[in-house]
Parts: C-alpha cells; structure tokens; sequence
C-alpha cells in the first residue's frame, strides 16, 4: 500500500514513523517533508497548501490513502478536494477544520452548546476593539480569528499591550487575513492539558492526555510559539478530571457537530485549562498537535493506519486504545531567534550519538555530508521513561548530544 503524508514538521515525522511499523504499507511519500523525513519516506517538492499540485499528484501515484496533517490545507479544502477525486483521505473536510480555522465560529459554537470556555467578545473593527479592552480585567487575552501558525494568540498584561495587540492583528496584519477579527476573552489559570482524540462523526476515542509548553523561554516566560516540547501522560488529569472532560466537553462538542450537520472525521485536539470552576476549553484543533503528536504517538500501542481506516469507515465503536504504561518527554530545539526572524543552513552535529531517545526532525534538510536547518522548531527529542521524571532526564541528556549554531531550548520541560 501506497501512502502520501501531507506536511513537513515533526508531527508528520512521527506520523510516518509510526506508520512505518505497518507492514502492509510498502511506499510513503510526503509532501514537501524535511531531511529526516526523507530517509523513510519519498520528498516530493510540493507544498502542503497547494491544492491542485497535491490533488494531480495524488491521482497519478494511486496511492490507497493520503493523510492531510497541517491545520492549513485542512482548512482549505485538500480532503474535500481529494474526496471528490475518489481519493481516500485522513482529515475533517473544511467545514470540520473550521472548529480550528476560525476562533470565532469556535466560541460561538461552544457558547450554543454549553461547552465550558472562557467569556469572550467577538470585534471586527480595531476602534471598538480598543475602547472594550480598556474596560477588560487585567491580563486578558486578544486572539486572531484565523490561522496564525500557532501564535496568533497574545496575553495582554496591560490596556496598553491589549492596544498594540490589536494593533499588530488588525491594523499592521501580521498575521494576514487572520486578523480580520478578533476574539478577546477572559484570561484563565490554572494547569493546561492537551487531549487528543479520534473522531468518526459518531464515536469519539480520546488518546492519552498531554501537556504543551508555549511560551518561548523557560517558566513560561516570552512569546507564544508553536510549541517548545510537551509531556504524556499529564499527572494532573486525573480519573475524575477525565471524567467530567469527557461528559462536559467531548461528548458535548461531538452532539454539537452532528447538531449542525457537520461529520467530523479525523483527529479532534481539546487545548485545555484546568480551572478552579473546573476543566474548560482554550481551543480545538482539527489535526494532531505539534509536538503533542511526538510525545502521544510513541506510546499508543495500536496501528496507526488502523486507527485511520476505522476512522474513516466509521467503525471506532469497534475499537479499544491502548497504551504504554511509559511517560514520554519531547524537548523541541529550535533556531536562535525563533519565533522570531532566524537564520537557516547551520550545520547539524551529533545526530548519530543520540541512542535513548527518538529524533523527530521539523526544520530540517539534508545536504551532502549531513543536515542543516531549515526552520523554526529544528528537531524534537523524545525519550520515555517509567515516570514523567525518568523520561525528561533521558530527553536532555539525548539534547544535549547535539548542537547547531544559535541552538536554544526549554529547561523546563515536564517539571511542572
């Protein structure tokens, strides 16, 4: 079986790591994928959000399924536009996508449905927008309503940065058409879990809970990112906090998608806050998370592909998750500069003496005599362990075997 994976960070490496544990698959490409990809899977320069290009491609390889995995080409339409070609496909349509798409459709659908979240206002125009944060509590919180690579989300301490956030969204554009609207909603506390779950329009199956770390710098210090390393499972969702999660928040946000027609298919990801009113929802994904992916997928016991057909031909009731009792540490080193500007093409050492862990590439690539960087988020590490503790030892004492110029990453990792 010829399979095509949609993405080039290190969530879609372990995608295709874990795939490449089923036999039945003989051929994987990706789509661009990056330098580590290319060494069990076939690089093909197309990218992720080019429509067309992926949708020829895919007709003329034959291949008997194509996994989308980025937010971008699910919310564009890749699976809808595969599908209509007969193309068997791993991902919601773009209606699904918008529960990720579009932070606004978001709230207002948790809002019908009783589905806990934080209090928020929807703004379409900047000078409204400015005169409300001025009467908001402090912190609070601006969101563009689009897609913004996982940093479209910005806590204000003062009116005064709430102002240039906005500023920066809705007026400069930083991030695009993404900024067109903005969701600007209470500030929350209390420890963050990551859910990930597999939907079929019918069932719904959670993964092992996760936890991600933001900010860029240690104790959660510095600007958004898309993620500096994650941890699984998280010690502080319990069986009675998973409990009511799953009554109050992922059964409820499964009625409210068939309410409204919508059969999402794929993986449904609940950011979440756990809060002294109890567990409520920060935002959903449409797609596995990055790096959540990295520290989930190494310790689900089950086929990955088997996962995908019973998603797709809606048997999950069928099925039953099952898990390393192991905990697992993903430490993301990433570019100097990052999330900012940052430099690319720095050589790569010490790649070939990690032996305890498992090395996710994201901004790589390959050139003679090795690898260089390529992006943002270079490489994940991940390391499992008996505990939390043992995992996240092993995670940095792999990191620290290699290097690139300007290299920085958290050390905080799993401490919390």
């Amino acid at each position: 079986m010829k399979i095509l994976v949609v993405g080039s960070g290190g969530r879609e490496h372990a995608i295709i790591w874990k795939l490449r544990q089923n036999p039945k698959i003989t051929e994987i490409h990706c789509a661009p994928g990056n330098g580590g990809i290319a060494d069990m899977a076939e690089c093909v320069p197309i990218k992720a959000t080019d429509i067309p290009a992926l949708v020829d491609y895919a007709e003329q390889q034959r291949f008997g399924l194509v996994v989308v995995a980025p937010d971008d080409p699910l919310y564009m339409g890749l699976v809808d536009a595969l599908q209509q070609k007969g193309i068997r496909a791993f991902g919601p349509t773009a209606a699904g996508a918008r529960l990720e798409g579009s932070k606004v459709y978001a709230k207002h659908l948790m809002k019908k449905y009783g589905i806990p979240t934080a209090r928020y206002e929807v703004f379409s125009h900047y000078d409204a927008a400015c005169a409300y944060v001025k009467t908001c509590p402090m912190p609070t919180v601006v969101k563009a309503d689009g897609l913004a690579l996982g940093k479209g989300v910005i806590i204000c301490q003062t009116v005064k940065e709430a102002q240039a956030a906005l500023d920066d969204i809705m007026q400069k554009r930083v991030f695009g058409d993404a900024g067109s609207r903005v969701v600007i909603e209470e500030y929350m506390t209390g420890p963050e879990v990551s859910v990930l779950a597999f939907c079929d329009g019918k069932t719904i199956l959670p993964m092992a809970s996760a936890q991600d770390h933001k900010r860029a710098y240690d104790n959660d210090q510095g600007p958004n990112t898309g993620g500096m390393g994650a941890f699984s499972p998280s010690p502080k969702y319990t069986d009675a906090v998973r409990a009511e999660v799953e009554e109050k928040i992922i059964r409820r946000t499964l009625d409210a998608l068939k309410r409204e027609g919508e059969e999402f298919k794929g993986v449904l990801y609940f950011g979440l806050m756990l809060t002294g009113d109890g567990p409520k929802v920060l935002e959903y994904n449409a797609r596995f998370g990055d790096p959540e992916a990295q520290a989930v997928l190494p310790r689900m016991k089950n086929d990955l592909l088997d996962m995908m057909d019973a998603v797709i031909d809606g048997r999950l009731h069928e099925v039953t998750l099952e898990w390393d009792e192991r905990s697992a540490v993903c430490v993301v080193l990433a570019s100097g500069g990052y999330p900012g500007s940052y430099p690319k093409g720095l050589p790569i050492s010490g790649l070939e003496q990690v032996k305890d862990a498992i090395v996710f590439h994201a901004g790589t690539a390959r050139q003679t005599g090795g690898y260089v960087t390529a992006g943002g988020r270079v490489l994940g590490v991940t390391a499992m362990g008996k505990d939390i503790a043992e995992a996240r030892l092993k995670a940095y004492s792999e990191a620290e075997k290699i290097s690139f110029e300007g290299m920085h990453y958290r050390r905080d990792i799993g401490v919390k």
